[in-house]
């Protein structure tokens, strides 16, 4: 029986590759080519259609990396194939399997029409029926594999970016032939297919397996080998009683929703993005046309909106199938964003920007948040997602867990305020399915909730520019709806499977906190400057929101509301999962950086125009507070008269090293330029562990297994040099704002310049690092050893924070050993804590330590640089400055006071005088998130406001303008329930759940 099932299998095999497959089309012809060759970018289709073409034969070499070819075919229909489906076949060169990883075309007719996107596995464009002659125009796009191996190689590669790729072809053209499509040939393949990837799946004591075999085994003797389409018809008849039989009752049951997952900059740039989703968007409205049940859903509002500027022409027929409710929008979102390092407010305009495109544009209120490949959730994510208006959340990354096998797929999910959502984790472990038997029995085996649920998301179809679903995708799923030994599978939409899913399982389990996926950890660190330039933005968006807004409402100055929408836009499509993680190409970096900069002009323009409004003319020195929080005599949100305290920063000697004294502080720095005691005169502590340093500089070998940019392995740590030599050390002493020790190191090729400030008036040590950096494969961390017994620590996240474990006591404990935070990080002990802040860092380990007699101590280190080679072999080389500081005796609400301090440097302005903020808030625990004016143009303010240290709290927020009426809004300002306010002359009293987010709209009066 063994024998025979491996002569079976081996027999099949051959026959669907080696016989059936090549017989799909018949009568091949030769088509007339003709190419004309773009000079530079990708140019218009209309400048594509009309350019001057040149004869181009098959077997000839084209496309240089990232070039754009335009080839135009023109051939005949033969008198005898009138009756019958004609195709075009037209290979570019391309490997088979290598999907969304090299060349892609989109077809056009002659009067510019889009008909479908040529790819590996999708090489054939249907001939109109009764045509006698035709002409095609085909935008092709060489780009190259940049990892290599189908995206899996890692080499390191010049093929990242246009201006150091080579500029020899890559691809040869490999076919250019018009065709009969043997349709029976077609059906009989899939029937092979389905049945015999069934066969394969089932147990070999299921009797349906040794069914199968003999059914597959008559077929095949039924199928004449040298006339494959005459035989078709026969041998599907041997196979049909196989077909009849239905699914047994206990089968699961699986929701197929067709899908492309497109990144939108990976491997390519963005310009490359924009064609990709054309060409996937046509392939499947082309679909659509031949399979009335064929539904499709696709994410990124960003991704719909290139389509309607860039290619109108395929945007058409996708608002034509979205109000058929064939084409869904879904995922709520503006881009299929990180939620690791994305900020607050970020987070929420992600929904915002995204819900209002879709109801807007298409009249869709969108349900769900579809995030299958970012690389890990904050646990922030659910009351936000809620407050968006989504009920149900899907994602499938978390089976990539290196570590930890999770343990649910059908779940509901438990932010940091007690916020439930519905979650599904597709057992099928793909988000680029092919409907394969074998991938819908895996789902089956893998489903965790067997025995209490029955259903099950597949997303099938090819991604990246692969062309989404096929029609041989859509010929197994015809075949597998009712299937003995098979899942059952439907065609839906995703709210279909939401809601059936839901109401078949109503006691699922519950999984409280993050996400956290056991991978891809180096992604809080890679690529410095785009996270550095997108933490800036994310705080210059806003300071030029609150002066705009306080601008409008004080002297009525417009609200630059277009403006400010396009700059958050941008900000929101550069946090992208590949693009803010550090994943992407050099190409895409190098424009992101650019971006940045450009976003962060603008925005000074913003901001400056509006203080200008509201300050006045005058020559008063004057300090602008943005933070939360008031500050040196000036109060939150306000413009005031600055007020310096604290006295001067004494330095001394002290054998070979300097003391440096704010009254507060004592530290001592050794002749290495190293802090080597941080004393607390208040509490009369020394504060680091004994042969520990504060900010001492770290370098670590880098070397992943796999997945370079991405990756920070655990073995990491096995290789680590201590930075404590100095070129040279200078104490600099204070000359107003504190003194400083300026150390420069050398390491490598590189040149790092660390200045140590102790400020006056402030238990905080600040740090500011200038480096020069051209180490490859290295780590560079800053570490922070501090005598305070935590077995816990705090990590700033999204609207409040999360504490995760110091130790490694368990599994899923010792997995986190990288992790992240936004602007700070806290540990603490019963009565005293330190927390270390950071204005464009995210990565952090937080460790124990133990001391000379076995004293219990913590290690809190920021992971600043690293150096992988691919994608980008010149990640992060060059110039950086990060700053950071240590902030001592600190509690939670110091460290998130320090936070903001950190990023929302105080300005200096001229002008008239103070300027009173437009809302004060009593409870210092109740921060202030955003000020800005109403979505809807009514110019009535909207504050948001959430509970920051994880209590209950009741507070008061009063406002300085007249003010008609209250009302608690939802993210998108949609009025709620009302809460737990009362509006009282001149202001609201709020009562906030622990971490709760809170959004007000203030009616102006």
């Amino acid at each position: 029986m063994h024998d025979q099932r491996e002569v079976t299998e081996v027999r099949l095999a051959r026959a669907l590759t080696q016989r059936i497959a090549p017989a799909v089309h018949s009568g091949a012809l030769p088509v007339e080519v003709a190419a004309w060759h773009a000079p530079g970018e990708p140019v218009p289709v209309a400048d594509g259609l009309g350019a001057d073409y040149a004869p181009f034969a098959v077997g000839t070499p084209w496309g240089p990396p990232w070039s754009t070819s335009w080839f135009r075919l023109r051939g005949q229909v033969p008198a005898q194939w009138a009756d019958r489906p004609v195709e075009v076949v037209f290979d570019l060169g391309t490997r088979a399997r290598d999907v969304g990883f090299q060349a892609e075309g989109l077809v056009y007719t002659a009067a510019g029409e889009p008909v479908k996107a040529i790819n590996p596995l999708s090489t054939w464009i249907p001939v109109p029926a009764g045509a006698t002659t035709f002409e095609f125009f085909v935008e092709a796009a060489s780009n190259p594999d940049v990892l290599g191996g189908g995206g899996a190689a890692f080499e390191p590669s010049p093929l990242g970016d246009v201006l150091t790729a080579p500029r020899d072809p890559l691809y040869v053209l490999a076919r250019a032939d018009v065709c009969v499509r043997e349709t029976e040939v077609a059906e009989l393949l899939a029937d092979l297919e389905v049945l015999g990837g069934l066969m394969q799946e089932l147990p070999l004591e299921d009797a349906r397996r040794w069914e199968l075999l003999r059914g597959i085994d008559s077929a095949l003797d039924a199928l004449d080998p040298h006339d494959v389409p005459g035989s078709a018809a026969r041998t599907r008849a041997v196979l049909a009683p196989l077909f009849a039989a239905p699914a047994r009752a206990s089968a699961h049951r699986v929701s197929a929703v067709g899908h492309a997952h497109i990144d939108s900059a990976w491997l390519w740039p963005l310009r490359e993005t924009v064609r990709k989703v054309a060409r996937t968007t046509a392939n499947v409205t082309q679909l659509m046309d031949v399979h009335p049940s064929f539904t499709y859903a696709m994410s990124s509002a960003q991704q719909f909106a290139w389509l309607a500027e860039h290619r109108p022409e395929v945007h058409e027929e996708v608002r034509a199938r979205v109000a058929e409710g064939r084409f869904v929008p879904v995922g709520s979102m503006w881009v299929e964003s990180d939620t690791n390092m994305v900020g607050s407010e970020a987070m929420v305009r992600q929904f915002v920007e995204g819900k209002e495109f879709f109801a807007r544009e298409y009249g869709i209120d969108t349900q769900e948040a579809w995030l299958p490949d970012s690389f890990g959730y904050s646990a922030a994510l659910p009351q936000i997602m809620k407050l968006a208006g989504v009920r149900w959340f899907l994602t499938q990354k978390i089976s990539w867990n290196a570590d930890n096998r999770f343990p649910h797929h059908t779940f509901d999910w438990e932010g940091i305020d007690g916020t439930r959502i519905f979650t599904h984790f597709p057992p099928v472990d793909t988000y680029n399915s092919e409907l394969s038997a074998k991938e819908l029995a895996h789902a089956a085996r893998n489903f965790a909730e067997k025995g209490r649920a029955h259903w099950s998301l597949v997303p099938f179809g090819w991604g990246d520019g692969g062309g989404g679903p096929t029609r041989e995708m859509l010929q197994r799923a015809d075949r597998l709806g009712d299937l003995d030994g098979s899942a059952r599978v439907s065609l839906h939409s995703p709210r279909e499977f939401f809601t059936t899913a839901e109401a078949d399982y109503p006691d699922r389990p519950v999984w409280s906190g993050e996400l956290y996926l056991e991978l891809h950890r180096g992604t809080y660190t890679s690529q410095a400057r785009t996270k550095q330039g997108n933490r800036r933005n994310e705080h210059l968006l806003r300071e030029a929101e609150l002066w705009a807004t306080t601008a409008a409402v004080r002297t009525g100055a417009p609200y630059p509301a277009a403006r400010l929408q396009e700059l958050w836009r941008t900000v929101l499509l550069h946090q992208f999962h590949d693009i803010l993680p550090g994943s992407s190409i050099a190409w895409v970096h190098r424009e992101a950086e650019q971006t940045h900069e450009r976003v962060r002009n603008e925005l000074e323009d913003v901001i400056r125009v509006a203080l200008d409004a509201v300050t006045g003319d005058g020559e008063t020195d004057l300090a602008v507070n943005s933070t939360p929080h008031d500050r040196g005599g000036v109060p939150a949100l306000g413009v005031g008269v600055p007020e310096f305290t604290g006295a001067p920063v004494r330095v001394s000697t002290d054998g070979d090293g300097t003391v440096l004294d704010n009254g507060i502080l004592r530290l001592r720095v050794d002749a290495g330029g190293n802090v080597v005691s941080v004393r607390d005169l208040v509490e009369d502590r020394e504060v680091l562990l004994p042969g520990t340093s504060a900010g001492l500089l770290q370098l670590h070998r880098d070397t992943p297994n796999r997945w370079d940019a991405w990756d920070v392995d655990a073995h990491y740590r096995h290789v680590v040099q201590d930075l404590t030599g100095a070129e040279s050390v200078v104490v600099n002493p204070d000359s107003g704002d504190g003194a400083t020790v300026v150390v420069v190191r050398r390491v490598g090729a590189s040149t790092l310049t660390q200045v140590v400030r102790l400020p006056r008036g402030e238990s905080r040590v600040g740090f500011v690092l200038q480096a020069d950096w051209h180490e490859r494969e290295a780590l560079l961390k800053a570490s922070f050893g501090v005598d305070v017994h935590a077995d816990r620590s705090a990590s700033e996240i999204q609207f409040g924070h999360v504490f995760r474990a110091t130790h490694e006591n368990t599994s899923w404990d010792a997995s986190r050993f990288e992790v992240c935070a936004h602007r700070w990080i806290h540990v603490g002990e019963p009565g005293y804590g330190v927390a270390v802040t950071n204005s464009a860092t995210y990565g952090h380990d937080v460790t124990r330590s133990a001391v000379a007699g076995g004293r219990p101590g913590t290690t809190v280190r920021l992971s600043l640089l690293r150096a992988p080679l691919s994608p980008d072999p010149e990640t992060d080389q060059g110039s950086h400055v990060l700053a950071y500081s240590m902030v001592v005796g600190a509690g939670i609400a110091d460290a998130v006071r320090e936070g903001y301090r950190e990023n929302l440097g105080g300005r200096d302005v001229r002008g008239a005088g103070p300027v009173e903020p437009l809302l004060r808030v009593e409870d210092p625990a109740v921060v202030v998130e955003a000020v800005k004016l109403a979505q809807d143009g009514s110019g009535d303010v909207v504050v948001r406001l959430y509970e920051s240290l994880g209590g209950r709290v009741r507070s008061r927020v009063d406002w300085g303008f007249p003010v008609a009426s209250v009302t608690e809004v939802d993210l998108l300002e949609r009025p709620l329930e009302q809460g737990a306010t009362t509006v009282r002359e001149g202001g609201v009293s709020v009562a906030l759940r622990p971490f709760q987010i809170l959004s007000l709209r203030l009616a102006r009066g």
